[in-house]
């Protein structure tokens, strides 16, 4: 289809001449096959789903659509980013107002790829230099491992809806929060033909090293039953392995610790371990672990950091208490593997729950943000509308969630508009569409709702499955939106607005009851893995969110307590967060996006017409674009638009009246405008052309300013030159006249010394003086001297009007206060420079210095000016790093193409560091600089070549940071194993007191041992797990590199190893071919195992 054909089809449906289900079709058809992608429907977005790649996203796109207006561009998602960003900050119709983006469609209709791209235009829109932009960023791709997964019919399916709350203070943004409602956990221990478990598991495999398999205790993962046994293909590998480093990355960017990642890592492991674990039953009918499944219960129990016999006891036993008594009641097969799974997904859940939790602690907005009132940008994308061949529970729930926002998209355009022409007396013609209202009452009715009767049936203990539906069918026989099942298996069928569901119900009372044993909270509470600990020590809100707390005592007195405080089912929280969300997009301006997927088969320039029109029919979208081309979108009140649109009056204190809207409108071009009874109905593209409007008087007034501040600034200049001008002749008048005066008594003073050295008596005769009066006599008493008179003070003279102190004097008060000024800056940069200097001592000389000495690269404390001058003959991307006199952090200055530039690095709380604008996170300056040796640097993307050199070459720019250079000693990493309970303090003191002056000393070679078993209550445990680790490394890792030393194990690291080693030589001895396979792609274990492994190999 030529680009000519679809140029003469409008962007804006709305303004279609002809509109019906045909035209409609054909437009957004051919638009799509000459990949424009977007259409508006009025003030709604129509995105079709390209699947594949177009240039439609670059830098220059995004800056086209700042600050544009609608008529001005091609329909773009930007676009709408934009007008969201204006609206919120009160620069188009209404005032400040939160805003909200409701982004809708089908499982594969692009929801989540929307959202990305919307939070990067915002991003961009509120771009301030800030860190806390590009930590923001990186939240989607880390929610997308943990939360998303491949199904039938999308790649990259959201198995969770989320709500993204970015909030702002005028235009920047402040602040972050993630709002998740109802992760599928059901996937990690079980996945329909031709889907996948959550995406972060094929990550782990594909980018972790074959040494920290072994860390965290993973084998290959066709031996995993929670991955069905398969993995990918070699192209889909490397695309994971990307995909993993990426997660890294965000994890590192976004602030968590490392601990924290490798107890979280490791915990997934144990899941993983934990699916493995398969029953029988004994002689006296009690059940125990399967011969194959004892290394995989003591794996799964070092990985979750708890004791085997007890996770065994939670698996195949109940604790019960009765009138005080305990009675243990034992598993069958199938309850001991229910028990297995419940662990396992409640696991996977609240790890994913923490990590949401964190995200929002650390990108919440300052504690000085709480005095002002920030505004908000909701963006939701949330598990689109789903019809599979089996339909569960889950299922239910993401259909009743698309209900509730097809609700909330009909009762903005349909109901809440005409019912408004209604009151106001507007002449309309009401427009008929499929209200989903009966839909919701079915589900949420009460006391006669699915929901309802779901948790009733949860309450009663023998309540079963069956029964249920039972309850269903006699409760909704007669309601057109329900369907009774034919067959005898557990299925019900619901009427949608996208069409009718058939669920089954097998399930669904354990999964809304979503129990695990009793004993498991009290087991996980007291693990030595701190995260898992705090997992489940954490409550559950209303609304399904993980509330962490601090961590209470060992003792657990009441271990059933879990189950009891328990009060809400699954299905009550997901009403009410479904409920919470409402209330906050109800409350908030929206914006419609709606999605579209043109074929089933996921492929590019290829349109399904039946698949595409049964999107349109329920989507409802030919109804939406008649009411946008007849109705009224807009529908301020009189004193609204009187507040905001007034100014064009140019008169003030405007009256907030009938008249005074009509006299504003007569000052504008616009048409096909109404009024009501309180109210006026606009067009949606009357607010563009009102803020044209505005704009214009905006330039004008900014002209009058403009011309103003320069008539005054000009005026105030003149007087002062005048001022200037008068004083510098006044100054020269006195410095004729001083001259004069002097001139005159030198001459004076001349004659006078001739006529002494003449001796001569003047010419002309004395001319006789006047006869003085008689001197009034004297008292006796006082002595007078004839010859010595007072001297009597000179009389000032009063200063003339014409000199007076101008504003140019510069006065001695004025000057003490300059040099106080100039001081107590001086003293302030003194200040900052030792703080600095003090925070570079304490916490990063051990991390620059390499081999005795710092890099060639580092520099020191010097100035912008001195780095600039070092930089100014070298080669381009010549570079040095140095460290900033005026606060905590580093700046990396290099030469560029026309001048040096400036990179800010900043040390994130978590030890990472990052260039100021740079999405990419390092653990120390060194693997900084070799990055950016090979990728640019935004937005010049300019790498590093070489090190800059020293200013002298006989003294070093670091001079005053030499005497922290650092000799590692080899007890220093026995001190920390030993000293794991000793307060940062004191280590930092001990630390220090080990520093050393001579550079050239080299560091010795010894021994490394990695820092485990760090804060662990359990002291019987800890002093075992040191020893073994001890012993374990002194064998295996010998010959490990210096930096070994620095990483972070598993807390119970040599329990896991051992357990590994136990499956792998069970593996063995069964001749698995697989296992072999697995020994010749992995060459790089540890020597002892290799060679143990070689051994018995030969033995056989």
């Amino acid at each position: 289809m030529s680009s000519a054909a679809s140029s003469a089809d409008p962007a804006d449906l709305s303004t279609l001449s002809q509109l019906d289900e045909t035209t409609l079709l054909d437009v957004l058809s051919r638009r799509f096959h000459c990949d424009q992608i977007y259409s508006y429907i009025g003030d709604i977005l129509v995105a079709v789903n390209p699947f594949k790649y177009l240039p439609l996203y670059e830098k220059s796109e995004s800056e086209k659509y700042k600050s544009c207006s609608k008529d001005s561009l091609p329909p773009h998602i930007y676009a709408v980013a934009d007008r969201a960003y204006r609206s919120m900050l009160g620069r188009l119709a209404t005032g400040p107002k939160n805003q909200c983006i409701v982004i809708s469609g089908e499982s594969g209709a692009g929801k989540t790829e929307s959202t990305k791209l919307l939070l990067r235009q915002i991003m961009e829109l509120c771009k301030g230099n800030s860190q806390l932009e590009r930590q923001i960023l990186q939240v989607n791709p880390l929610l997308e491992a943990f939360g998303n997964a491949q199904t039938v019919m999308n790649d990259n399916s959201s198995r969770f809806g989320k709500y993204i709350q970015l909030r702002f203070h005028s235009t920047a943004v402040k602040g972050a929060k993630i709002n998740e409602y109802l992760l599928e956990k059901s996937r990690v221990v079980h996945q329909d033909e031709g889907e996948k478990n959550f995406h972060i598991f094929y990550y782990m495999f594909a980018g972790i090293s074959a040494a920290d398999q072994e860390v965290y205790g993973l084998l290959e993962p066709k031996f995993y039953r929670y991955l069905n046994h398969k993995y990918g293909s070699d192209e889909i590998i490397q695309q994971w392995n990307k995909k993993y480093h990426e997660v890294c990355n965000a994890l590192d960017m976004v602030g968590f610790l490392e601990q924290e990642l490798v107890d979280m890592m490791t915990i997934l492991a144990g899941i993983l371990s934990l699916g493995n674990i398969l029953f029988e039953p004994q002689d006296t009918g009690i059940l125990k672990v399967t011969e194959q499944s004892k290394g995989w219960l003591k794996a799964a129990a070092s990985q979750f950091g708890v004791e085997r016999e007890d996770l065994l006891k939670c698996l195949i036993c109940t604790m019960a208490v009765t009138r005080g008594e305990s009675i243990q009641r034992y598993h069958t097969k199938q309850q001991a593997e229910d028990a297995r799974d419940s662990i396992a997904k409640v696991a996977y859940g609240r790890v994913f729950g923490w990590i949401v939790s964190k995200i929002n602690q650390l990108l919440a907005p300052k504690e000085e943000m709480d005095i002002v009132e920030l505004l908000e940008i909701g963006i939701l994308d949330i598990f689109g509308f789903e019809n599979f061949a089996v339909n569960r529970y889950e299922q239910m729930c993401i259909n009743l969630a698309n209900e509730q926002l097809q609700y909330f998209f009909n009762h903005h355009i349909f109901l809440m508009q005409q019912d408004e022409y209604r009151q106001e007396g507007i002449e309309w013609e009401m427009i008929t569409f499929k209200d989903n209202k009966p839909i919701l009452n079915l589900f949420l009715a009460k006391p006669l709702g699915v929901f309802s009767l779901l948790d009733e049936q949860t309450a009663f203990p023998q309540a079963t499955d069956k029964t249920f539906v039972d309850k269903l069918n006699n409760a909704f026989k007669g309601n057109p939106h329900f369907k009774i099942g034919r067959s005898h298996n557990l299925v019900f069928t619901i009427v949608h607005y996208a069409g009718k569901v058939q669920y089954n119900a097998s399930g669904f009372l354990e999964k809304n009851r979503d129990t695990i044993p009793a004993s498991i909270r009290g087991l996980f509470i007291n693990s030595i893995t701190p995260l898992l600990s705090v997992l489940f020590a954490a409550t559950v809100s209303r609304t399904g969110t993980l509330m962490a707390h601090q961590r209470p005592k060992r003792s657990q007195k009441k271990e059933d307590n879990f189950n009891s405080t328990r009060k809400q089912s699954v299905g009550a929280q997901f009403k009410h967060s479904l409920g919470v969300l409402m209330e906050k997009m109800f409350s908030a301006n929206p914006h419609f996006i709606r999605c579209v997927k043109p074929n089933t088969n996921k492929l590019p320039d290829q349109l399904d017409s039946k698949v595409f029109m049964d999107q349109l029919r329920y989507n409802g979208l030919l109804e939406t674009t008649r009411i946008r081309r007849d109705g009224y979108s807009w529908r301020p009140f009189f004193d609204e638009f009187v507040k905001k649109y007034g100014i064009l009056l140019i008169t003030p204190n405007v009256p907030l009246t009938k008249e005074s809207c009509l006299a504003i409108l007569q000052t504008t071009d616009l048409n096909e405008w109404k009024t009501g009874k309180s109210r006026l109905f606009f067009k949606h593209w009357h607010q563009d052309q009102l803020a044209k409007c505005i704009d214009k008087l905006e330039k004008a007034a900014l002209i009058i300013q403009k011309s103003y501040k320069r008539f005054r600034c000009q005026s105030k200049y003149k007087v002062l030159l005048a001022e200037l001008q008068n004083q510098r002749r006044l100054e020269l008048e006195r410095q004729i006249e001083e001259r004069r005066q002097i001139e005159l008594e030198e001459e004076i003073e001349r004659k006078k010394q001739e006529m002494e050295w003449k001796n001569e008596r003047p010419v002309t005769p004395p001319v006789p003086l006047p006869r003085k009066k008689k001197p009034l006599p004297r008292p006796r008493s006082a002595a007078v001297d004839k010859f010595h008179q007072a001297v009597q003070p000179p009389v000032p003279r009063p200063r003339s009007k014409l000199i007076e102190a101008t504003p140019f004097d510069n006065s001695r008060d004025n000057m003490n206060t300059c040099w106080l000024q100039e001081q107590a800056e001086k003293e302030l940069r003194i200040n900052k420079k030792r703080a600095t200097i003090r925070w570079f001592k304490e916490t990063q000389a051990r991390k620059v210095v390499q081999n005795g000495t710092f890099p060639c690269w580092f520099h020191g404390v010097i100035t912008r000016r001195e780095s600039e001058n070092l930089l100014e003959n070298q080669h381009l991307g010549c570079f040095l790093i140095r460290v900033s006199g005026s606060r905590e952090g580093y700046t990396l200055t290099f030469r560029g193409v026309d001048r040096c530039r400036h990179y800010m690095i900043e040390m994130q709380p978590n030890g990472k560091y990052v260039i100021l604008g740079e999405d990419r996170a390092h653990s120390s300056l060194p693997d900084l600089v070799e990055y950016y040796k090979t990728v640019g640097i935004q937005p010049f993307m300019e790498v590093l070549t070489v090190p800059c050199g020293q200013k002298c070459d006989s003294e070093t720019d670091y001079e005053e940071l030499k005497h922290f250079l650092v000799k590692i000693k080899p007890q220093e990493t026995t001190d920390v194993e030993n000293g794991a309970d000793v307060s940062t303090h004191d280590r930092v003191h001990n630390e220090l007191s080990q520093l050393f002056m001579p550079p050239e000393s080299q560091l010795s070679v010894q021994p490394q041992v990695p820092p485990v078993m760090r804060r662990i209550a359990d002291r019987k445990l800890q002093v075992a797990a040191l020893e073994e680790t001890r012993a374990v490394n002194s064998e295996n890792w010998h010959e490990d590199d210096h930096q070994e030393n620095k990483r972070t194990f598993p807390r119970l690291y040599p329990s896991i190893r051992l357990a590994m080693k136990e499956i792998q030589q069970l593996y063995e001895k069964q001749g698995c071919a697989t296992q072999t396979s697995i020994d010749e792609e992995v060459p790089d274990l540890p020597p002892k195992q290799v060679k143990e492994r070689h051994l018995s190999l030969q033995k056989k």
